[in-house]
């Protein structure tokens, strides 16, 4: 590839990045269907065939932009390397939490499986899924490769996650930092099962 080549493929790549960052706020805190490709463009400031070259369909669109927040939320969740692992644990729920709180129709559509029954949307999701026990397992053992034991109460854990931040969005009776204490204390819960099952995998001492 030549360097006019590689200049038009970059603004090809950081057109499209932008189109994306603009239909991340568009799609923020509005529902898949609220928005038509017309509403889309017309709010963009673009023409509505610029999207369809770029992402087939409003589909498509809609996919490429979860996709690049379900990015955004493993990126905040698994950004502590450097702490200790009951922090590193505790700033891993934070930041899930506050992603789902300032992106909620996203967050809601990543969960709930997105329009109807979407098979994409659902392997992006399961793809979040196996993100966060990576990120828990990392934070709490060190390492990511755990006994199919672990990974199944950790999966139990996360899917009650999403319960609760479901509902602690819906209503927003609680303060994210109670929420988050709650979920940190029933996952020490868990880990403290995961113990009693594989000793050789031990929960972290209490804070």
């Amino acid at each position: 590839m030549n360097n006019s080549q590689q200049r038009g493929t970059d603004r090809s790549a950081a057109r499209r990045a932008e189109l994306i960052a603009i239909g991340r706020k568009l799609f923020a805190d509005t529902s898949y269907d609220a928005l038509s490709m017309d509403d889309i463009a017309k709010q963009a400031g673009v023409a509505k065939g610029l999207i369809y070259y770029y992402f087939k369909s409003k589909r498509g669109y809609y996919l490429a932009i979860i996709e690049d927040s379900v990015a955004d939320l493993v990126a905040r969740a698994g950004r502590h390397d450097d702490l200790p692992p009951v922090d590193r644990v505790h700033r891993t729920i934070d930041g899930y939490l506050r992603y789902a709180e300032h992106h909620q129709a996203a967050y809601r559509t990543i969960i709930s499986g997105g329009v109807g029954f979407d098979a994409e949307v659902h392997a992006i999701r399961d793809g979040v899924r196996e993100a966060m026990i990576g990120a828990i397992a990392e934070g709490a053992y060190g390492r990511t490769d755990i006994p199919r034991l672990a990974r199944t109460a950790l999966l139990g854990w996360l899917c009650s996650v999403e319960g609760i931040t479901l509902d602690w969005i819906g209503h927003q009776g609680l303060a994210r930092e109670t929420v988050c204490d709650l979920l940190v204390r029933t996952l020490g819960d868990t880990l403290r099962v995961i113990e009693d099952f594989e000793p050789s995998y031990p929960a972290p001492a209490r804070p």
